[in-house]
Formats: C-alpha cells, structure tokens, sequence
C-alpha cells in the first residue's frame, strides 16, 4: 500500500474531518463558537494544572476535546491579540493605531469570508476592535464596560451582590447565550464570544462562593504578601464568573443538539494582568490555555505539546469551513493536529510587545525548548498596564521594593536599564527566572534565535525607525499624566544592533 506524503496529508484533511461521522449523512460546514477571556493565565484553570481554582466548566470542555499545551499569542496586549486573531496577522502587519487599535477597515478577516459563504456570524461581548470591522457581522452586541460601573470602595460589596443583574454584566457574557439562541436555524454560524472577565478592576461580589486568599497559587516573581493573595482571589473569582458562562453555553448547544457539529474554541487573549505578565513576553504573558473541542473529530481527553500560534485560528477556520485564505493571512492551517497532535507544523512561534499605556517595543521567538526575548525598549522598566500599576499587587510591591525586600526575580518591573536579550530554557526554568543570553553553553543558541527573530522581523516587513510613542501614565502610580493623548501612527526608535557575541548586556 502506498504511502501518502505529507503534503497530500495536509490537502485533504480539511475534508477529512468535514466527513461526517457516518457515511449517510450529508456533508456540511461546521459550526465555530470561539470563546475569548480577557486577560486569564494560561495556567489559571483546572485544566492547565491550577487546582486552587473552581473552573469546571473549562476543565470539561479540556476532558472533551483537545488541549493545547504549547499555544501562544503574537501579543500580550488585548486589542492588538485579538486583532490577530480575526485577521491571522501579526499586530505589527495589521495598521492598527500604534499597532495597537482600532483595526482598520483595509484589513480583511475570516469573518467577512464566512458570511459570504452562507455563515451567519454574530458577536457578542467585549468587542475593542473598532468601529471599521463591525460590518463583518450579521450581528454585533457590544457590552458597555461604563454603563456597569460600581463603585470599588468597601460599598461595592453591598451593590454587586444585591444586583446578579449587573454582576453578570460586568462579566461582559450576559447576552452570549441569548445571540446563540437567536441564531437563525437554517444557516451555519460563527460566534465571537468575548468577556471582560477576568480584566480589572476587581471587587467581591463577582461569585456566591469567593476563593479564598489562603488557597491562591503565588508565582515565583510575585511577592506573598496578604494584598497579594487578596488581589489574586478576586482575579480567581472572575475567573470563577466566566466559568459559568462557558458552561451555560455548552449547555445551550446540548440542548438546541449541535454540539456534534460545533467546534468550541477556547482561549485567552493574553496573561493575568499583574506584575511580570500581561504586557511581557514571558510565558506569564503570551502563552494562552487553547482548548478545542469537536465531538467525533477531535478524540475526547487529548492533547497536542506542538507549538500553534494565534495567528494561525483564522486560516484553520476558513480550513475547516472548507474555504480559501485570503492572501493577506500570515498564520497557516494547523488543522492536522486535530487527528495527529505528533505532527509539527511550526518550528517557532513569534510575539512582540509595543506601546500599551507606556512605551514599548520588543520581539520574542520561541522554539519548543528556548525562548528568546530581544528588548529594543531595554532603557525603560518593564512596568505593567496601568490598571496592574494601580493595583494592591503593585502598590505592595514599591513599599517592598524601597524597603529592598524583594527578591531578584520580584523586582523584574522596576529595573532600569535592563538586559537587551533574554534566553531561556524553558524546560528546566519554565519560570523563565535564569537568563542564559551570556552562557556560553548556549552561544549556538542565541545565534540561531538572533537569525530567527531578524528573518521574521525583515520577512513581515517589521521596521524600528523613528522614536516610540510617549507613555500616558505614570509608571509608579498609574495616574494619567497631564499631557495624555491617544497616540497616533509613528515611527519606532532607531535600534542598535546586536552583536554576534554573547556581552554582558
């Protein structure tokens, strides 16, 4: 019997798995529910191995289908990430303002190409992708996040738990399962699910049963101080919300019966908003909890350790719809590893890292073993989103910082300058708290990333000319500064280039 290529593998496994599980069935499109957390941890459920968290609509979700242990996002900041995503480009191709938004109507994504092939396509949620891409849409129900507002004093505790009503609007899922019920029954649909769980700010009253701060898991990097555990409860709690939400959707797929011919995909648009994650291109920042399920397609309980990028969700979609990609799309098709997780279809991923509340710009490559970080930003701080500035997590952390209380690897935010190139063995350090850029064990190895990361750099036209945009807040207290503008397209700095010998940079 022959053997058939890998290529030919990959033409028709699109079609493979449009086969319906038995043969008397009539081949059709499937469904896609992609379901988006705002600012959750890869490793924040129970899925990824966090048993101090309540998510056990998640973690069956994981039981039911495929997950994802090495999923990466080419950015940890939300827009920019979920720009990504809908478009399968890197924030820095997709012309958005400062790279960051709104996504411009120039752009084209896969949503646009499932409408006009029959799909009805709706969103509902956190949207922050602009006005110019509404119209990709039969429907788009925005959540407000300012018609919600509580207060955050000690009289929010009364006002969130005396209203569910705005409890769950605060979630940013209120309206998931009801655009999933309206949906028109002769048609194939898309749905862009999207919360503001678990994004801050944080008050109590998010779930009946709060987790409790004794019980939170502290990494390395961040202090265990009493408002430290306090800060990550309630980021747990959200965490908790958007749980449900997942679960009611499941729950309503079951019960209009279209679960076998809907693909669930779950995930984050990058990592907890806290000191030394969101905002970075650690694993903290980038690395995302991808949860796929298909019920007859994607065999229940397993799990894929090959490298996928975000920006490959929108040629895989269009892959399994049975439709082009448009020539704009930069990820590829990653749908082989639905039916065979061995196969590798990425060598590297890449991430990058610009302007978000404060000045910014750096790169990373990741192979499955190595990350490599090039920070062209190194002569400012790696200080946090402004919202984690303001936070108790970070306030705790400058008293404990000026009484020289941290350690090293608490204190990655607050130095100035820092190291132009990071290198880490993320297998033997999947903290990522040991920089091997001056080991010289690993010299071929930072030459390999170096030439990695300039390839990808020249290959998807990424330019660092020109000066960065200014911060508009204040990096010790989050404050807006007094000349805060929304910053405009411009030219990055002028970079120096790196040497071809390991220094002590």
């Amino acid at each position: 019997m022959r053997m058939i290529s890998l290529a030919g593998l990959l033409l028709v496994l699109p079609n493979l798995l449009l086969m319906p599980a038995s043969g008397s069935e009539e081949k059709k499109p499937p469904n896609f529910i992609l379901i988006l957390a705002d600012d959750m941890a890869w490793d924040d459920c129970g899925a990824f191995g966090n048993r101090a968290i309540r998510t056990p609509n998640i973690d069956a979700l994981a039981r039911e289908g495929m997950r994802f242990d090495r999923a990466y996002l080419t950015c940890s900041s939300c827009s920019p990430s979920r720009s990504s995503i809908i478009t399968g480009r890197y924030p820095h191709s997709t012309d958005a303002e400062e790279l960051h938004w709104p996504l411009p109507a120039s752009q084209v994504t896969f949503v646009e190409r499932l409408k006009a092939s029959g799909y009805w396509t709706a969103a509902a949620g956190k949207w922050h992708l602009g006005n110019a891409v509404k119209n990709r849409f039969d429907v788009v129900h925005e959540a407000n996040p300012a018609s919600f507002q509580l207060p955050t004093g000690p009289e929010a505790i009364g006002a969130r738990l005396a209203s569910k009503a705005k409890g769950d609007a605060a979630s940013g899922c209120d309206q998931w399962v009801s655009t999933l019920r309206d949906r028109p029954r002769d048609k194939p649909f898309f749905l862009w699910l999207a919360a503001f769980d678990p994004h801050r700010d944080y008050a109590d009253g998010a779930i009946a049963k709060p987790h409790r701060p004794e019980d939170v898991v502290i990494p390395p990097y961040l202090p265990d101080a009493p408002e430290v555990r306090a800060d990550l409860a309630l980021y747990y709690d959200e965490i908790g919300r958007l749980d449900r939400f997942v679960g009611e959707v499941l729950a309503e797929l079951d019960r209009q019966e279209a679960s076998q011919e809907t693909v669930v995909l779950f995930l984050s648009d990058n990592g907890r908003p806290f000191p030394r994650c969101k905002t970075t291109l650690y694993e903290s920042g980038i690395k995302t909890p991808l949860i796929v399920r298909w019920p007859g397609r994607i065999p229940a309980g397993s799990h894929c350790a090959r490298l996928v990028s975000s920006v490959d969700i929108a040629p895989t979609i269009l892959s399994l719809a049975g439709l082009e990609r448009p020539p704009s799309v930069q990820g590829q098709d990653v749908s082989i590893l639905f039916t065979d997780p061995q196969a590798k279809v990425s060598d590297l991923i890449f991430a990058e890292h610009n302007w978000h509340d404060y000045a910014a710009h750096a790169r990373a490559v990741r192979s499955e073993r190595f990350k490599y970080i090039r920070n062209y930003d190194n002569d400012m701080p790696l200080t946090p989103p402004a919202d984690a500035v303001r936070s108790p997590t970070y306030q705790v952390m400058r008293s404990l910082r000026d009484a020289r209380k941290l350690t090293p690897e608490q204190s990655v935010c607050f130095v100035r300058p820092r190291t132009a190139e990071e290198l880490y063995d993320t297998e033997s350090d999947p903290n990522e708290l040991h920089n091997l850029a001056d080991d010289k064990d690993q010299a071929n190895t930072l030459r390999r990333m170096r030439e990695a990361l300039a390839t990808w750099e020249a290959e998807t036209d990424d330019r660092k000319a020109g000066p960065l945009n200014p911060d508009e807040f204040d990096r010790e207290t989050g404050d807006p500064l007094p000349n805060r503008i929304r910053p405009r397209p411009g030219k990055l700095k002028t970079v120096t280039p790196i040497r071809e010998t390991p220094t002590g940079a």
